[in-house]
């Protein structure tokens, strides 16, 4: 059976008495703000004494995780079959109190005062504790769904920030011995536990409908059987960087990619069936190569390392191909496909805004890719410049007629 529940649930926010395409132009916003907002760092870094850290988490913390919050809750309505909202009172709470603690804990390092970041750690944290909760409370009150297996996804991904974000707060107050395990801890939860697992359950409906064919037979099986492999090895993973165990840490990677192969095979299956075509298509399927790169990089550093110190110094190395390569392009396919969509208007208007942010795709997948692979090489500065500037590049073609589609909607009927 052809799969349309991410369909359905896009086609679902179009225009209507309920503002729904009005609540997806404004929330549609907030990671595109982060994103422009990541664009001026890169532009003014060499003015900013953090700048790694400030886009590090620009990117995690504003960009991934307000989409993360916003689509999850869509995609769970969706997939249970609940009758959306009658009005978006909660989910703008939510997303204030959540916006609020992300300005508190950029704003940490810009004035270097701790408490600052450990209130806006809590507030997050209070944040993200009630989006679980309402997950909860969407999967307690409907009846067995097929796809239901998307929000445990959810759930776990939920329950790794709420373990994550704590440790995060600890860090800013820490010794600097204990810090460097703390920050392993930190980034692999947050990382592969929040991010991965969210779109490893998302791209379980998402990913078919963006190639318009059907779901691999089984998919929804496999996903069901690799969430408590991922689970088991991010645990295992967050051990062994805490007790400094590598042989347990990498152990943790090798289960994670165990899982991710498994979806990734049904996924596969259906891109036999109708060959990725699109930027949202092609750079999804970018997205997750680079992160089993990611994944390699990462168990090759652990086990080399001689103490966590040297880990979280060569920490960067994984960083990259993790937020460039996996996050970052893994974030703006699925907007690209999304937000069209969302915004409603009828077929026609979803055309013309699915082509807007198509133009060039090619090219823009060719240049962003290329120009990470040299990147992560040993290379000189020089180059290493010339790359980040592509890649900058590449975003912008993004960025621009995403902000384009969202301003234009506004005057829709």
């Amino acid at each position: 059976m052809k799969t349309t529940v991410a369909r359905d649930a896009a086609a679902a926010s179009g225009g209507g008495p309920t503002g729904r395409a009005s609540w997806h132009r404004r929330a549609g916003m907030l990671p595109l703000a982060y994103l422009v907002a990541l664009v001026a760092v890169a532009l003014t870094h060499p003015f900013l004494p953090s700048w790694r850290w400030l886009g590090i988490h620009l990117l995690l913390l504003g960009a991934a995780t307000n989409a993360i919050v916003i689509w999850s809750a869509h995609f769970t309505s969706a997939v249970l079959r609940c009758p959306p909202p009658a009005n978006r009172h909660g989910e703008r709470i939510r997303l204030t109190v959540l916006n609020l603690g992300i300005a508190g804990v950029l704003a940490n390092d810009l004035v270097d005062q701790p408490w600052i970041g450990v209130i806006g750690a809590g507030t997050v944290f209070a944040a993200v504790t009630a989006h679980l909760l309402w997950l909860l409370a969407r999967l307690r009150a409907t009846l067995p769904a097929r796809f239901a297996v998307t929000v445990h996804y959810y759930l776990a991904a939920t329950g790794a920030l709420l373990i994550g974000i704590p440790v995060g707060a600890w860090m800013l107050v820490v010794d600097a011995d204990s810090r460097p395990r703390l920050l392993l801890f930190h980034a692999h939860v947050n990382l592969l536990g929040w991010v991965t697992l969210t779109v490893l359950g998302t791209l379980l409906t998402l990913w078919p409908t963006v190639l318009r064919t059907r779901m691999a037979d089984g998919a929804a099986t496999t996903a069901r059987r690799a969430l408590p492999i991922a689970v088991a090895g991010i645990t295992a993973l967050g051990i062994g960087v805490l007790a400094w165990w590598p042989p347990l840490a990498a152990g943790g990677l090798a289960l994670t990619a165990t899982a991710i192969l498994l979806t990734a095979g049904q996924a596969g299956q259906a891109a036999r069936r109708k060959t990725p075509a699109s930027f949202p298509s092609w750079s999804i399927t970018a997205a997750a190569g680079w992160l089993l790169v990611a994944l390699s990089v990462d168990a090759w550093t652990l086990l080399s390392a001689p103490d966590p110190a040297a880990a979280a110094d060569r920490f960067g190395v994984v960083l990259v191909p993790f937020l460039v390569g996996f996050v970052g392009q893994v974030l703006l396919g699925a907007l690209a496909y999304l937000l069209p969509v969302a915004l409603g208007g009828g077929p026609a208007l979803v055309r013309e805004r699915t082509e807007r942010l198509d133009r060039h795709w090619p090219q823009r997948i060719a240049t962003a890719n290329a120009a990470l692979a040299v990147f992560v090489l040993p290379v000189p500065p020089s180059v290493r410049i010339t790359t980040s500037l592509l890649l900058l590049a590449a975003l912008l073609q993004f960025l621009v007629p995403a902000v384009h589609v969202l301003l234009a909607s506004r005057r829709q009927p």
